[in-house]
C-alpha cells in the first residue's frame, strides 16, 4: 500500500489527542458513577467503535493507494515556425483595428495554448528574416510578437515561398536529437509575388512538415493606411485596395497535407486552427514509466462514516440500575 500524504508525526498527533482525550472521558465518567454498576462491556464496546471509526479516518485522510502497477507514457512535441506576414498591405483596416494588430492579439492566446512545444518567428514581405528561432520561452516570443511592424521588413511585394524556404532549411539543420512532429503556420492575406511556391511546398511535403494557412482580411479589402494618408496604386493613380487572396494559402496546405484557417467578417477560425495543431501527433520526444496505482481514501472513508453514523442513532448503555 502506498501513501499520498504519509505523514507520521501528525497521525501520531491526533492518535494522541484522541486518547489522551478519550481517557478523560473515561476517567470523569467513571468517578461520577463510581458508586454505581457499571456495564463494563458495553462500555467497552462503545470503546471499540469509537476507535475503529477513528483509525478509519485516520488511513483515509492519509490517502491510501493499493496496487503498484506501472504504464509508459510518452511525452511528445511539436515544432511549430509561425511566419507572419509584415507587407503594408497587413495595416489594411477590414480587419479591425487593422490585420496585423489583430493577428498579434491572435497570436498570444495561440501561444499559450503551446507551452510545452518549441515555437519560432519568421517575419516576411519581399524577403524572410529569423526572427526568433525555435525555443521553449514563451516570454521571449511574446516579447518578438509585441514589436511586430511593418517597418521591420523590405516591402517590395509579398513573397510566400520565401518564409517556407526558411523554415524548411532550419527544420533541416536542426540539430535536436529529438524526433518531433514539425509544422509551420504561414499568416497572410495571401497576395503572393513569388516563384516557385509549389516546389518549396513539394519540398515541405516530402519531409512531413505540414503548412496551416491563415488566412486574414475580407473578399471587399480595404484601403492601406500608410502616415496621414493612403497607399496609392501606382497603375491607376489611386487609393489601393487590398482583398484577401487565399488560393496560395489552400495551395500551401493541401499539399502538405495541411489545412487552411481565415479571419474575415465570416470566419473567426483561430480557435479551430489551435485544436488542429493540438490534435497533432507530436514525436516522441522522451518515455518515462508513471505508477498507476489508485487513490482508495473513499472506501475507508464510508466506513468511517457508517461507524459513526452507527455510533449516533444505536446509543449503547453504560450503566445498569
Amino acid at each position: 500500500m502506498i501513501w499520498a500524504y504519509p505523514d507520521i508525526r501528525l497521525t501520531l498527533l491526533l492518535s494522541g489527542v484522541f486518547v489522551l482525550l478519550y481517557i478523560l472521558y473515561l476517567t470523569r465518567f467513571w468517578s461520577i458513577n463510581r458508586r454505581l454498576k457499571v456495564e463494563k462491556q458495553r462500555l467497552f464496546t462503545k470503546c471499540i467503535i469509537r476507535t475503529a471509526y477513528f483509525a478509519l479516518f485516520l488511513i483515509a485522510f492519509a490517502g491510501p493507494s493499493i496496487g503498484n502497477s506501472f504504464k509508459e507514457v510518452k511525452e511528445e512535441g511539436k515544432d511549430i515556425f509561425i511566419a507572419v506576414d509584415l507587407s503594408q498591405s497587413m495595416n489594411a483596416t477590414d480587419i479591425g483595428p487593422s490585420r496585423l494588430q489583430r493577428i498579434k492579439f491572435e497570436l498570444k492566446n495561440l501561444i499559450k495554448s503551446f507551452p510545452s512545444d518549441r515555437i519560432g518567428l519568421i517575419i516576411f514581405s519581399s524577403e524572410a528574416f529569423m526572427q526568433c528561432p525555435l525555443t521553449f520561452d514563451q516570454a521571449v516570443i511574446q516579447l518578438y510578437i509585441d514589436g511586430l511592424n511593418t517597418g521591420l521588413v523590405p516591402n517590395a511585394g509579398t513573397d510566400l515561398t520565401a518564409p517556407l524556404r526558411m523554415a524548411l532549411d532550419r527544420f533541416l539543420k536542426d540539430e535536436s536529437q529529438e524526433v518531433k512532429a514539425k509544422s509551420v503556420i504561414l499568416i497572410s492575406d495571401g497576395e503572393n509575388f513569388g516563384d516557385d511556391l509549389e516546389g518549396i511546398v513539394a519540398d515541405l511535403a516530402d519531409n512531413n512538415i505540414k503548412v496551416f494557412s491563415l488566412g486574414i482580411g475580407t473578399e471587399n479589402g480595404s484601403q492601406i493606411p500608410r502616415g496621414n494618408g493612403m497607399v496609392i496604386d501606382p497603375a491607376t493613380g489611386e487609393p489601393a485596395i487590398s482583398k484577401l487572396e487565399s488560393n496560395s494559402l489552400r495551395l500551401a496546405a493541401s499539399e502538405t497535407s495541411g489545412d487552411y484557417f481565415e479571419i474575415s467578417n465570416e470566419s473567426q477560425q483561430i480557435g479551430d486552427l489551435i485544436a488542429t495543431i493540438d490534435r497533432l501527433e507530436g514525436g516522441v520526444a522522451n518515455t518515462r514509466m508513471v505508477e498507476a496505482s489508485s487513490n482508495k481514501y473513499f472506501y475507508f472513508l464510508l466506513a468511517a462514516l457508517g461507524l459513526a453514523l452507527l455510533d449516533m442513532i444505536l446509543p449503547i448503555k453504560t450503566i445498569k440500575l
